[in-house]
């Protein structure tokens, strides 16, 4: 699928309330991004593939697909990988692009593209990776499973595979599905309320629970514990977020190894909503 085509899918997608529009959410997001910020984002990429408090991707390649705001290309570029980033939403392209201008002009070492994750001829094409890299997005595609098959495809022999998929919950994931088309079907007043409502609900309860805590509320607001992201931005991308598939680790888990990946880390969300995050290794 090239660009033009990828593009018209999409905004056909959206006129039809079958997609919400990620990029859109993620260029107002540009506006508060700083160092402090890029940081976190860096220190999450540290953590979870255990490159140690200053450990580099030097000499490594990495593909980042669904690139959205192109947070995690750039951080992960300024961690020393060669970097190509991809996104379905053409929006999301333009992000990561602005990002790439802003920080690495010209960069022979960062290229970024439209494309999608469903088109195992265009991942196929793009060659082997040490580092797959694919955070709250292949939940999104509609086709959930055999958007995880085709990120398998480009992880190098000893590579890596960073994925971070939604928690299935019994009976909330159900709720959510439907919050979300509600939300993609409504119109532009209604989606302004379901997002500030939802915003107030979660903004209240993690208050309180940074409260009883003892821990600082702005943390959070200034993407400090939130992998330098924007919690607002994020309600917006949750309340909206459709496509909306789920999975539990246990079935992430039984998919990815008889396809030779061994688990390396994992971090859940402890049976709550959000996204569990996996590292698996290829075996070589």
């Amino acid at each position: 699928m090239n660009g033009a085509v990828a593009t018209q899918a999409h905004a056909e997608e959206v006129a039809r309330g079958e997609r919400f529009e990620f990029g859109k959410n993620w260029s107002r997001f540009l506006a508060v991004l700083n160092d402090e910020r890029i940081a976190e984002a860096e220190q999450s990429l540290r953590q979870m593939l255990e490159l140690g408090p200053d450990g580099r991707l030097d000499g490594k390649r990495f593909l980042d697909i669904g690139s959205g705001s192109g947070l995690f290309s750039l951080a992960a570029r300024r961690l020393g990988a060669r970097v190509h980033s991809f996104d379905y939403d053409p929006h999301s392209v333009a992000c990561t692009r602005e990002l790439r201008r802003r920080y690495f002009a010209d960069d022979a070492a960062w290229t970024v593209e439209e494309g999608s994750v469903l088109d195992a001829d265009y991942v196929r094409s793009l060659g082997t990776f040490d580092v797959v890299y694919s955070w709250g997005v292949l939940h999104h595609t509609g086709q959930m499973w055999t958007a995880i098959e085709h990120a398998t495809l480009p992880v190098a022999p000893g590579g890596r595979l960073f994925i971070a998929i939604y928690n299935k919950q019994p009976f909330l994931s159900g709720y959510w599905t439907g919050v979300k088309r509600v939300y993609n079907h409504a119109p532009a007043p209604a989606k302004a309320l379901l997002h500030w409502g939802f915003f107030a609900f979660f903004a209240t309860e993690l208050l309180v629970a940074d409260v009883l805590r003892g821990r600082s509320p702005l943390a959070r607001y200034r993407g400090q514990e939130r992998r330098g992201m924007s919690i607002y931005r994020d309600v917006a991308d949750w309340v909206g977020g459709y496509p909306f598939e789920v999975a539990s680790p246990e079935e992430i888990f039984r998919f990815l190894k008889p396809r030779g990946f061994s688990l390396q880390t994992l971090v859940t969300v402890a049976g709550k909503h959000g996204c569990n995050e996996f590292v698996f290794r290829r075996d070589a």
